[in-house]
């Protein structure tokens, strides 16, 4: 074999190694695009069966609450009321002073409980969240934590009205509940603000804080039930959630909705 036959073998078998080279880097870079094409995929369908997940899990809430509070307006409501007509009639028939205003006191007891007892299944059949507007739920809770007089609570918005489903007026209220009610027994807060907005880019913005004692972030996010509702919640519909809380400055949550292109 002469020398140019020998060069042009050496020139061929590097040109076939060079190539081979090439197409092994390239089945690689495929390879790893797949792999990553494929954990995406992966990680989308998880992400969409734990929004389903949350979402029956919220709907197996909604219809256990619905359940209860017919029970509670139909069973016990109903004795409650036969009570109530059982002791205003002991109290037509008794002339007794002393035993009719015991009776009165009585009457006037079951009338409260009933009273309370409609109210509360009203809010349990969602029928108080279906026939009400986001400002008129989250100030009524504001007036009620207000009455304990534990701590104040401002609640400001920048709109007159803003049309929300069920499930984002449901989630907007639970979330507000759940904030008011931490802050009153771990805080030790002085106040509380909350902040409902929309603009140009956001649906809504729901922003909440106090001015308490704060906590660990690290420790509530892994044992804390309350922040876990707080975050599935926000997960059902799509929205950010952000948490920040630093000791003695407080806790403040920001809860964001943007808009659909």
């Amino acid at each position: 074999m002469g020398k140019t036959e020998l060069l042009l073998t050496i020139i061929i078998f590097n040109v076939f190694f060079a190539m081979f080279i090439v197409a092994v880097m390239i089945y690689i870079r495929k390879y790893k695009q797949r792999k990553v094409e494929y954990l995406n995929e992966i990680q989308l369908k998880n992400e969409i069966h734990e929004k389903e997940l949350l979402a029956t899990q919220l709907e197996i809430q909604q219809a256990t609450m619905q359940q209860i509070g017919r029970e509670l307006h139909d069973n016990i409501g109903q004795k409650l009321t036969l009570a109530s007509l059982y002791t205003q009639q002991l109290l037509y028939e008794n002339k007794v002073t002393e035993e009719s205003e015991r009776i009165d006191q009585v009457s006037q007891i079951i009338n409260q409980s009933l009273h309370d007892l409609r109210s509360l299944s009203k809010t349990l059949t969602d029928d108080n969240i279906n026939q009400k507007e986001i400002v008129a739920l989250i100030q009524k809770e504001v007036d009620n934590a207000n009455v304990i007089k534990k701590c104040k609570i401002h609640f400001e918005h920048n709109f007159e009205y803003l049309d929300l489903d069920f499930v984002h007026k449901n989630v907007l209220l639970r979330i507000t509940q759940e904030f008011i009610q931490n802050s009153i027994k771990h805080s030790k807060c002085e106040n509380i603000f909350i902040r409902l907005n929309t603009s140009e880019e956001n649906l809504w913005e729901l922003k909440i804080n106090d001015d308490g004692i704060g906590f660990d972030i690290d420790k509530i996010l892994s044992n804390g039930i309350g922040l876990t509702n707080m975050k599935n919640r926000t997960a059902i519909i799509g929205a950010e959630f952000n948490l920040e809380s630093n000791e003695n400055k407080g806790t403040s949550i920001e809860i964001t909705l943007k808009k659909q292109p």
